[in-house]
């Protein structure tokens, strides 16, 4: 069965967008930023403990369970409480697994149907992390509709309310929730806190930079609100920098031709053609990008028309990622609250740290070779 990220149905994912949206709109976002900035203060807490007791802290394993925290919170009404727990565990593992998973279901969409029927040795595990994913829904939505069914006033809004209510209506089933639930796990976890892990490495590894955002951090009042991080100007720039190079979902991204076909750039293809771009490499166009490869977040501070036009970190049209205002709310606040409790971060060279564990690993996800990020402070 389908989710809204991975249908080829235009109606049913209008109809699934339809349902989850408002919740996932900037406007709505805003009544649950307590709970997504509850969740960033405790990471940084996290952080603060392991600098103190380690001298150094592995800012991939915060960032992954912050984020796993907060779509748990937003989508379920409750947090994964790996903040708390501090380990990583068997859900974490499979979440890891699922990746490689859905490189190979776009690109074998046929040899994975056929993987959930037969035994397929080489699939065994990657197909039951995806089960057990499910299963970890499954069993949040029960407790969540359990909640529903004791007082239906208390539970929080959540981002599958509306799917319940048609439910009720029975133009959904539980079987379609669970799902999509499962999608919202796999999109909100560890594409923003790979993101972010790139962010603050990217920012580590040039002290300048770091200072300079520093300085920009320290003009805000101590009550700072989620606009005043979007009018921090270098923040911003280095936001979108660390998209550009390390989108979390760089690999293609396939769409159908409709039937009729199109003519595209001078080319004929035939309706029910599958084409597919890619933000990797349109990210990475030295004509749209001079020096692609190189980290220059103030080359944003005045983006041309064609910078716009080629950025696709969370996708275009009407299947841009639903979840982007959340990611960017995540970002520019772990970012921020970050170097404000690590003003003199750097990249750390203990248990044999080095850019090669940053080396990027990229499946159908972008995530870091390593699987780690040790970061210290001077003194």
């Amino acid at each position: 069965m389908a989710n809204i990220f991975s249908t080829a149905d235009v109606d049913y994912h209008r109809k699934l967008r339809r349902l989850m949206s408002a919740q996932l709109s900037e406007s709505s976002l805003k009544s649950l930023l307590p709970a997504i900035t509850s969740r960033v203060e405790l990471a940084i807490q996290r952080m603060k403990e392991d600098m103190q007791t380690r001298g150094f802290v592995d800012v991939f394993k915060w960032c992954l369970f912050m984020a796993t925290d907060v779509i748990g919170e937003l989508a379920f009404g409750e947090s994964f409480r790996m903040l708390e727990k501090g380990e990583k565990n068997q859900y974490i593992r499979d979440l890891e697994g699922v990746g490689v998973l859905s490189a190979v279901r776009i690109a074998f969409p046929r040899v994975i149907a056929l993987a959930r029927k037969y035994p397929l040795p080489i699939f065994q595990k990657n197909v039951q992390q995806a089960r057990r994913i499910l299963g970890y829904a499954e069993q949040s939505l029960q407790r969540y509709q359990s909640l529903i069914d004791q007082n239906p006033e208390v539970p929080k809004q959540i981002f599958v309310t509306k799917m319940f209510k048609a439910r009720e209506d029975k133009k959904l089933s539980f079987s379609e929730i669970v799902i999509n639930a499962q999608g919202l796990i796999v999109a909100g976890s560890d594409t923003t806190s790979n993101s972010l892990t790139y962010l603050l490495w990217s920012v580590c590894r040039r002290p300048e930079l770091r200072d300079a955002l520093v300085k920009e951090l320290r003009t805000l009042p101590d009550d700072f609100t989620e606009h005043d991080l979007r009018e921090l100007p270098l923040l911003s720039q280095c936001v979108e920098e660390t998209l550009r190079l390390y989108s979390a979902a760089p690999a293609l991204l396939s769409r159908e031709v409709p039937q009729g076909g199109v003519e595209l750039g001078g080319y004929w293809l035939p309706g029910g053609t599958t084409v597919a771009t890619q933000a990797y490499t349109m990210h990475r166009h030295p004509d749209i990008f001079p020096n692609p490869d190189e980290f220059n977040p103030y080359r944003w501070a005045a983006p041309t028309k064609a910078m716009k036009e080629a950025f696709m970190a969370f996708g275009r049209g009407p299947r841009i990622c639903i979840g982007l205002h959340l990611a960017y709310i995540e970002l520019r606040l772990a970012a921020a609250r970050f170097f404000q409790e690590f003003p003199t971060a750097y990249m750390s060279e203990r248990e044999g740290m080095s850019d090669g564990d940053m080396n990027e690993t990229i499946y159908f996800l972008m995530s870091p070779k390593g699987k780690r990020c040790l970061i210290e402070k001077a003194s």
